[in-house]
């Protein structure tokens, strides 16, 4: 009987380990290249995109607004936090939502803590929207000043994960967006799953005619949570988006005079005469 000896195979070479710092640093790579190189330069200065605008103060995001996403006041006073008539005076008298909202903290009427926490919300709820995939290409308009003080401002890797986690959510959860911007209705279903206390709130207020950041704006609540309680539902065949209704067919013979003496649109208006009488 012949041994035969083997030589031990080489070990598999180690895959590459990712760099969690830098993938921090980078926001992931999914976000605004121009975002990211302002950062960079720690710009300040107003960065305007289709769906909304963020502020910078030093290359950081200290604001963010969107058409999509209810603001600051909203969250303040839809639920009780503060009376809405004390808001309204408040930034009559100041002219800025943040100066107003500092000014009732320093008059006592709302609790710091409060008003930074509903600040971030309505900011990162904000960029969520305003930092969606556009054709159209943003603008900034660099300031001289660092604006409105801010005591919290957001890092733009922050605020890229968190955008690419919430728009990764919403994937999973239903990756139809459909029901994001589209007037809603109910589904007909048999039978329903059960549904939470939060999407009671949201099934109340479908009419066929509001969209999910009207719904938002009257429940007082954030668009994102709105847009997830909508996709679940929406999984689930509670909800659905309405079809857009079929645009109507236009007159290809409309505008021109009753009069016409050319003899082709004549026969033309004589048929659809004729068609129009059966």
């Amino acid at each position: 009987m012949t041994a035969v000896r083997t030589t031990p195979a080489a070990p598999p070479p180690r895959l590459p380990a990712r760099d969690k710092a830098a993938a921090r640093d980078r926001g992931w790579g999914g976000g605004s290249p121009m975002l990211t190189r302002l950062a960079a330069e720690r710009a300040t200065g107003v960065l305007v995109r289709e769906r909304g605008t963020l502020r910078l103060s030093r290359g950081r995001v200290v604001d963010a607004e969107s058409p999509a996403a209810p603001g600051l006041d909203v969250l303040l006073t839809a639920r009780g936090t503060l009376d809405g008539e004390v808001w309204r005076q408040a930034l009559a008298e100041t002219g800025d939502r943040h100066h107003a909202g500092h000014r009732l903290v320093e008059g006592g009427l709302l609790a710091p803590g409060a008003l930074e926490l509903c600040r971030l919300v309505a900011l990162y709820d904000a960029a969520y929207f305003t930092l969606a995939p556009s054709s159209t290409p943003g603008r900034f308009r660099y300031a001289a000043e660092d604006g409105p003080d801010c005591g919290c401002p957001v890092p733009v890797a922050a605020l890229e994960r968190e955008t690419l986690r919430r728009r990764d959510l919403l994937h999973r959860i239903w990756p139809d967006p459909a029901t994001d911007e589209r007037p809603l209705t109910r589904a007909h279903r048999a039978t329903p799953p059960p549904s939470t206390v939060r999407q009671r709130a949201v099934l109340a207020e479908l009419d066929d005619v509001r969209t999910a950041t009207d719904i938002a704006r009257g429940l007082g609540r954030p668009a994102f949570h709105t847009l997830v309680d909508l996709r679940r539902m929406a999984a689930a065949g509670v909800v659905a988006a309405r079809e857009p209704a079929p645009a109507e067919a236009s007159d290809p013979l409309e505008g021109i005079p009753a009069d016409a003496v050319d003899p082709h649109i004549t026969l033309l208006k004589r048929l659809r005469d004729a068609l129009e009488a059966l």
